[in-house]
């Protein structure tokens, strides 16, 4: 791990590089855990997408450095571009965060889902040109249909033009200022527009699953690009600390010596102002010298020193 962090402090480019990309994927970990759970929304599904879709300028980047655990990281760094391309082939922009409202396939994913939606689009058009038309032919200005989900579709019509309704419509109900009325075109339409929407949305969820499933299926795979993430990110934060607090590199040996020249606590020295804080050094020689007793009153800095 030294020899990680040394290679990046002494390219601070590298540093940089790799935070930017980093920054742009999301907690993979996270995101598995709902997949395997049964709990991942398709927001969930789209985010491990595009972190996926983010992998390879990292793996990129990867391979241009030397130190051995960089080689060992590279080797497991699956980047896992079947689901990838799946998941982005699959999935919109801008998902939503629960799998029954539908709308999150991408048009021309499916092509049997693509054909239900212009079903449904096409019959909302039809009962459009079909409240024009009504109110056409039966002079009704302020003529509407309107939608609930108790009479489905209908046709609405203020009091003051009641005597001008059609003998075709059938009332449905009276409201405080305007009478409900269907028609049998009007129903048949709207069977047809329904069914494709209840099928389309059914159609969208078993999609959902089966992507869903995907990302279940290559729960391992994913695992371990995961881990070599966060090693990267460990090792990119602590080069930035090195070079940002002049951090040196211990010389680590068999010796039974630890000598630490202008030892600094690292959370203190970061918190304290500027040339306050008081470096320290240590020298323990275990063959002659195995214990420093350190003393004195509260406050003083034992627990720092220590």
């Amino acid at each position: 791990r030294l020899d990680c962090v040394e290679e990046f402090v002494q390219s601070p480019s590298q540093i940089n590089a790799f935070k930017e990309q980093l920054a742009k994927i999301y907690d993979m970990e996270r995101l598995l855990a709902r997949a395997t759970t049964g709990r991942a929304s398709p927001r969930d599904l789209q985010f491990m997408g595009t972190t996926l879709a983010a992998l390879p300028a990292i793996k990129e980047n990867l391979q241009s450095l030397t130190a051995d655990r960089f080689g060992a990281l590279d080797a497991a760094f699956d980047l896992c571009s079947d689901l990838q391309q799946q998941l982005t082939a699959a999935l919109q922009d801008d998902c939503p965060l629960t799998s029954r409202e539908g709308g999150f396939i991408r048009e021309g994913f499916h092509a049997r889902l693509d054909e239900l939606r212009a079903l449904s689009s096409g019959g909302k058009q039809w009962i459009a040109r079909y409240q024009a038309d009504q109110i056409e032919h039966s002079g009704i200005t302020n003529l509407k249909v309107g939608y609930n989900r108790v009479f489905g579709y209908y046709l609405e019509v203020t009091h003051a033009h009641r005597d001008k309704v059609p003998e075709t419509y059938i009332r449905k109900q009276t409201l405080k200022n305007a009478e409900r009325y269907i028609t049998p075109e009007l129903k048949e339409h709207e069977e047809k527009v329904l069914q494709a929407d209840a099928q389309a949305n059914e159609l969208e969820y078993a999609l959902y699953l089966e992507l869903r499933e995907a990302v279940t299926q290559a729960a391992e795979r994913l695992r371990r690009t995961a881990s070599v993430l966060a090693e990267l990110d460990v090792i990119c934060s602590l080069a930035n600390l090195a070079r940002s607090r002049d951090y040196c590199r211990p010389a680590v040996n068999e010796s039974r010596e630890m000598t630490l020249h202008g030892g600094r606590h690292p959370v203190l020295d970061v918190l304290s102002d500027e040339g306050t804080f008081v470096p320290n050094d240590t020298e323990l020689h275990f063959d002659r010298q195995r214990l420093l007793l350190i003393t004195g009153p509260n406050m003083a800095g034992k627990s720092t020193y220590i």
